[in-house]
């Protein structure tokens, strides 16, 4: 593609996005441009209100731009039905939030075999790899620990191995680290971190801290509506 996307995990290319606000009208994003590679981690460091839930939104194709084009894997997505879309989500997409959005009548275990499952997995496949993400995430002795069991950093890893869960090309994180203290936190973005490079996905962390945006490869923020290197 002339336009580099080809090579993109996920691209955005002059993306414009606005809001309708009694009678004025709010530009979030005008003309943004991002390109992320397989196996490499970028921080989206911005103010509140800057736009970085409606970036996030949009990459994660929960909504659709205004002007633009998203690409996924070299596939441009935005005018794409909403069904073909969900399917995008479900096997290209990770999605991993503040709070861990873990269901509490299931095992850690159980919480990352289910969408494998949706996706067709067996539930014996789902949970053999379910329990590999538990290994790799230190958790193997906490597979049949409910949410409630577990501790905010243990919630936050089984979180993100679920989002991992379907081998996705991307990973958004909004503030993945954001509830957990910053001893926590920096074990928890270790392990997302080292899960990002050893399965070869992009990851884009929205995130208010300094410490963790300095150790990915690189860092963007949001400037009048555009994205900007740091």
């Amino acid at each position: 593609m002339s336009n580099g996307t080809s090579d993109a995990a996920l691209a955005l290319i002059d993306v414009g996005r606005r809001y309708r606000e009694g009678e004025r009208t709010l530009e979030i994003l005008s003309g943004a441009n991002l390109r992320l590679r397989a196996g490499e981690t970028v921080a989206l460091v911005a103010p509140s209100g800057a736009g970085k839930s409606t970036l996030l939104h949009i990459a994660g194709l929960l909504d659709r731009p205004d002007e633009g084009e998203v690409y996924v894997g070299g596939r441009a997505c935005s005018k794409l039905s909403e069904d073909a879309r969900t399917r995008i989500r479900r096997l290209d997409i990770g999605f991993v939030y503040q709070f861990h959005h873990l269901l509490p009548e299931f095992t850690a275990l159980e919480n990352i075999a289910m969408p494998q499952m949706i996706r067709g997995l067996s539930k014996a496949e789902a949970a053999s790899r379910a329990l590999q993400l538990l290994k790799y995430m230190k958790l193997e002795a906490r597979a049949d620990h409910r949410p409630s069991e577990l501790s905010g950093g243990e919630q936050q890893r089984v979180a993100i191995a679920r989002a991992v869960a379907n081998a996705p090309r991307v990973l958004l994180a909004d503030e993945p680290t954001g509830n957990l203290d910053p001893e926590t936190a920096s074990y928890v973005f270790e392990a997302l971190a080292s899960l990002v490079r050893a399965s070869g996905l992009a990851a884009l962390f929205a995130t208010h801290n300094m410490e963790l945006a300095n150790l990915m490869d690189r860092r963007i923020t949001l400037s009048k509506g555009k994205i900007v290197e740091l």
